[in-house]
């Protein structure tokens, strides 16, 4: 069941701690690519939750608390083990057009001859693809000529 824009059902996404999830859950799916499967996307949230404990167990550490360290190790354990499920290293998001998209966009495009002859002179010219000019190409009769002295 969706939620809208909610990331947890009856809960303030006001708090630090919600926030710090939905940055974190956030993070995890662009990290996959931002277009994670169901499954991806439910071991993601659990990522999320126990990235937040572990912080907060940290945090509280830090502070001059007490860190039950057997309920901390399996936190942090639960956690590797999740992302490892999701995979450590980030995944491209797919750009690239689909097939009918680009075939659609070749057929658009009006064919570019590299090696078209001048109207008025009847001489060949190249087109620069990157100024869109066409640029007389060099015949044998334009070229210039060297005829050896004879002594």
């Amino acid at each position: 069941m969706s939620n809208g824009s909610a990331v947890l059902d009856n809960v303030d996404g006001r708090s630090a701690v919600a926030r710090r999830y939905r940055d974190i859950l956030n993070e995890l799916i662009s990290d996959l690519g931002g277009d994670p499967s169901g499954a991806q996307s439910a071991i993601a949230r659990r990522a999320a939750a126990l990235c937040v404990v572990c912080e907060q167990a940290e945090a509280e550490m830090v502070a001059g608390g007490v860190l039950d360290l057997a309920e901390f190790t399996t936190a942090a354990n639960s956690l590797r083990r999740l992302l490892s499920d999701l995979g450590l290293e980030r995944r491209l998001k797919d750009v690239s057009p689909s097939l009918a998209s680009y075939v659609a966009s070749r057929s658009i495009q009006e064919p570019q001859d590299s090696f078209r002859s001048s109207s008025a002179t009847n001489q060949p010219v190249t087109v620069d693809h990157t100024s869109g000019l066409a640029k007389p190409v060099a015949s044998h009769s334009t070229l210039p000529t060297h005829t050896p002295e004879v002594t």
